[in-house]
């Protein structure tokens, strides 16, 4: 089990997210709480997306920032699957797939693309372009193409969102299969409860920029 520790901080003119947490290398860790508490930007910290972050943030023995380091956000075998699907529209589902997978084409693989495909029902979705699917299709696609990526860790920000209480009902029980079938570790960004009670082994509670 690869723990992920951090002690980081960012600050704006109006905002400061001051955190020091270690989340458990295993299962799905939730990042909860209100809009504007800081959730999604210390996602963006983790990934090294958020270049005025001070303070460090290792993976295991990984250091992927301290006062000497910053590991580009491609160094750090992250997935990040965001509010909006951010599929190819001009590919089929399976082109958006195949795109992932043969960029990853030689990485080390603990899973196949089959084994993504059948845990996230990809299949009958193969030949729909990605403006002919519906929301929640959307989103199960840009979970799969994250994982053909071969993450170390998964980041999820608000993926559910933009969908209805039905479609929400649908890709729950996809992503609550994730930890276990693909030995990754998720931190999910939300502010909605019943997602934290049917999805999350763990939650860190945020609010104003700190753990509470």
């Amino acid at each position: 089990m690869t723990n992920l520790t951090m002690d980081v901080s960012v600050r704006y003119a109006e905002f400061a997210l001051s955190v020091a947490q270690t989340f458990p290398g295993e299962g799905i860790t939730a990042l909860f709480g209100p809009s504007g508490c800081g959730k999604s930007t210390l996602l963006r910290v983790i990934a090294g997306f958020e270049r005025g972050a001070v303070g460090s943030v290792t993976f295991g023995d990984e250091v992927w920032q301290d006062a000497r380091t910053r590991a580009a956000p491609h160094l750090r075998g992250v997935g990040y699957v965001f509010q909006d699907a951010r599929l190819f529209p001009h590919r089929t589902a399976r082109g958006n797939l195949d795109y992932a997978h043969k960029r990853a084409a030689k990485m080390p693989a603990r899973y196949s693309f089959d084994d993504v495909v059948d845990v996230l029902d990809l299949a009958p979705l193969f030949d729909r372009r990605a403006t002919q699917l519906s929301g929640g299709e959307r989103q199960r696609v840009a979970i799969g193409r994250t994982l053909l990526a071969r993450p170390r860790l998964l980041l999820m920000d608000e993926p559910l969102a933009a969908l209805d209480t039905r479609r929400k009902g649908e890709i729950l029980p996809y992503i609550a299969r994730l930890p276990k079938a693909f030995d990754i570790p998720i931190v999910y960004v939300t502010h909605a409860l019943e997602e934290v009670t049917q999805l999350c082994d763990r939650i860190v509670a945020l609010a104003a920029g700190k753990v509470v």
